[in-house]
C-alpha cells in the first residue's frame, strides 16, 4: 500500500515539474478588443459609411425638433387667440410625438446595422489576430475582457498595425478596379 502511494506522488511531482517547465516555454498574447473596434481602419470607414446612411433622417429629425421647439416658444407668448393656440398645442404634441418615434426607430435600426459592421468585420479582425499569433509564436491568444493582462502581452497593436495593411490592400484593390 505504502508503495503505491509514493509511487502516485513521484508520478504527480514529476507531472507538476513537466507541467510547470512547460509553462514557461508558453508564449501568450492579449487583445484589447474595445481598442480594436475603436480604432481598426475598417471600423472607422463602416462607423463613416453609417454616418452618412442615417445623415439625411438625423437631420429631417433635427429639422422638426427645431420646428416644435419654435411652436413651443410662439405658444409661451400670449399674443394668440384660443382656437389657434389649441390647435398649435394639437399639432405640437403630434410633432413631439413624430420626432420621439423617429429617433426610436432611427437608434434601433442604426444599432442593428451597426452590430452587423461589426459581425461582418470579426472574421476579418480573427484572422489577423491568427496571422499575428502564427507569425510571431504565439501559443495563446486571449481578447477582452479579462481581469488582468499584463502590458508586456498586449499585442493589440500589432492586431492594429495588421488590420492597416489590410485596409490599405482592399482599398487599392477597389482603386484598381
Amino acid at each position: 500500500m505504502w508503495y503505491c502511494v509514493r509511487t502516485i506522488c513521484v508520478v504527480l511531482l514529476g507531472l507538476v515539474l513537466y507541467t510547470t517547465a512547460e509553462a514557461q516555454q508558453l508564449s501568450i498574447g492579449y487583445v484589447d478588443m474595445k481598442q480594436v473596434l475603436d480604432r481598426a481602419p475598417q471600423v472607422v470607414a463602416g462607423r463613416a459609411k453609417l454616418d452618412h446612411e442615417f445623415r439625411a433622417r438625423n437631420e429631417a429629425i433635427e429639422m422638426d425638433e427645431m420646428r416644435g421647439d419654435s411652436m413651443e416658444q410662439r405658444l409661451q407668448q400670449a399674443d394668440m387667440a384660443a382656437d389657434n393656440r389649441l390647435q398649435m398645442e394639437r399639432e405640437l404634441r403630434d410633432i413631439r410625438r413624430n420626432v420621439s418615434r423617429r429617433k426610436e426607430d432611427l437608434r434601433d435600426e442604426l444599432s442593428f446595422r451597426r452590430t452587423e459592421e461589426v459581425q461582418r468585420l470579426e472574421e476579418q479582425i480573427n484572422v489577423a489576430v491568427q496571422e499575428i499569433a502564427q507569425r510571431n509564436g504565439y501559443d495563446l491568444i486571449v481578447s477582452s475582457p479579462v481581469i488582468y493582462a499584463s502590458p508586456n502581452l498586449d499585442i493589440t497593436e500589432l492586431i492594429l498595425e495588421q488590420l492597416e495593411v489590410e485596409f490599405a490592400a482592399d482599398q487599392a484593390e477597389l482603386g484598381i478596379r
